[in-house]
């Protein structure tokens, strides 16, 4: 695998945990809504790109575990 190919890769596997990781969540707040057949499935990417706010709220968190 080139580098090239690793690189788009990686930033393909972080894409897909942020869209799962959104819809998960917004999943969840619509079955406490009791609408979740219909949040669960959201997913609005402009031209593939993931919205700035939205990678703020579900991209995975700099806080380190101790």
């Amino acid at each position: 695998m080139s580098t090239q190919e690793k690189a788009r890769a990686l930033m393909m596997r972080h894409y897909q945990l942020i869209k799962n990781r959104q819809q998960s969540m917004l999943g969840r707040a619509g079955e406490e809504l009791g609408r979740a057949g219909e949040t669960s499935h959201y997913w609005n990417p402009i031209q593939g790109k993931i919205d700035y706010n939205t990678r703020l709220a579900y991209d995975r968190s700099h806080a380190a575990m101790s």
